[in-house]
């Protein structure tokens, strides 16, 4: 039986491929929580609360650049390349078009950052720690992980952000000595990416033997539009959920948003490990969407024994990670968990499928209508609600993005099977 399956794995080029990407992303996520491990007791030492707060504030600020500069490339790019892997001219047209696109989005939103910089007192008094933490932005876009994913060879994604994170991790226990040296953790972070960025382009350029065209506006123009609606469709959660937790913060108080996030902190963890299937399956579905009914009953069946796992041991878990005063947060735990199911179905429907046969549009107006609706139920629920009112916000939401991408991808899976009997 074993020769059986190695035989089956050995032979069949797809398994082999997933197999080897879903490894490598594993990794990379580990490696990702284990970093910070190492840091975040050394830094909370060093630069104390204060220090922390300001870097939590950059980082929540850059966020948003990040995302205007990514402009869901992610996703239609990724897609784009997938389909094309054999075809290295197509290949190279494709990323000098999102290269020039991010580059020019990055102009952009540098000359807007140092507006806000000059005329928003409070982050003219924190310039230094958000021009460091800006630099992040052109790190990402030399290190273009959106291309490894494209070509599945997640291996150097894996690599490479080893390489970044060794050593920025390295630096950080040699330049922060004092509470000052807390602007030194977002320009050794950036660093490190900007250093790995540098490699990756290497390997790009060389080992693929991409060729970077020159940019023309009419290029750049119709790659944005092209992008626009997947954009739309990746902001918009983004605003809402922030919307929540700025309401709850000014409704409730601290200790609401701390119940909160404690009860929402396992389950965007979780969140990110199952993400992992998606990122995998994605470019693999660009060229063989016909896989796709297997895709949702792996990815399916992962998220449903995650979360009644999150369900039953969430008494557990909450005095584990945080403390008993946490205890409020059980039920926040539970009914999250609950909405990581409708989060899998708009991942499944909507992402991987959806996105992959190019009726994004039809997801972007979903995704619009059923975030605007979360923001004219938010203020009511979360006034009388409180945290629990910003939970169900979370979950309803949810559920409508989930059950609307199913009937989404239900309907044109449908039209599909017409047309081809046709």
């Amino acid at each position: 039986m074993k020769n059986k399956l190695f035989n089956q794995y050995k032979n069949n080029k797809d398994v082999r491929i997933l197999t080897a990407n879903f490894a490598s992303l594993t990794f990379l996520q580990v490696f990702g929580y284990v970093f910070p491990l190492l840091t975040y007791p050394y830094l909370a030492r060093v630069i104390g609360s204060e220090g922390f707060g300001y870097i939590a504030l950059a980082s929540s600020i850059i966020c948003y650049f990040q995302t205007v500069v990514d402009f869901g490339f992610n996703f239609t790019a990724t897609r784009d390349i997938a389909k094309n892997q054999q075809n290295l001219v197509k290949v190279s047209q494709i990323f000098s078009n999102v290269l020039w696109c991010r580059l020019f989005l990055l102009l952009c939103s540098f000359l807007l950052f140092v507006v806000m910089i000059c005329i928003i007192p409070i982050l003219r008094d924190l310039w230094q720690i958000l021009l460091f933490s800006f630099l992040l932005i052109p790190g990402h876009i030399l290190c273009p992980e959106w291309f490894f994913q494209a070509m599945e060879k997640m291996k150097y994604i894996t690599m490479l952000n080893f390489v970044s994170k060794t050593f920025f991790t390295l630096l950080i226990f040699v330049f922060v000595k004092e509470k000052s040296d807390y602007v030194y953790q977002p320009l050794l972070l950036s660093l490190g990416y900007i250093a790995s960025g540098i490699l990756a382009m290497y390997i790009i350029l060389c080992k693929w033997g991409i060729k970077i065209h020159q940019p023309s506006w009419i290029s750049i123009k119709k790659t944005l539009k092209e992008s626009f609606d997947v954009f739309l469709n990746q902001i918009f959660p983004t605003l809402y959920n922030a919307f929540s937790v700025l309401l709850l913060g000014v409704f409730c108080g601290p200790v609401a948003n701390g119940l909160f996030d404690a009860g929402t902190k396992l389950v965007d963890i979780s969140q990110q490990f199952l993400k992992i299937i998606s990122r995998t399956f994605f470019p693999f579905l660009s060229r063989k969407i016909d896989k796709h009914t297997l895709f949702s009953k792996i990815y399916m069946l992962f998220t449903l024994i995650v979360t009644l796992g999150l369900i039953f041991f969430a008494p557990f878990l909450i005095p584990v990670f945080f403390s008993e005063e946490f205890s409020e947060s059980i039920k926040v735990l539970r009914l999250m968990a609950i909405s990581g199911v409708f989060l899998t179905m708009s991942n499944i429907y909507g992402t991987n499928y959806l996105i992959i046969i190019g009726r994004e549009r039809s997801l972007r107006n979903l995704t619009m209508y059923a975030s605007l609706l979360g923001f004219v139920i938010a203020i009511p629920l979360i006034y009388y609600g409180g945290y629990m009112g910003a939970v169900a916000i979370i979950v309803f939401v949810r559920m409508l993005l989930g059950v609307g991408s199913y009937l989404l991808a239900y309907n044109c899976k449908k039209n599909i099977c017409k047309k081809n009997l046709l």
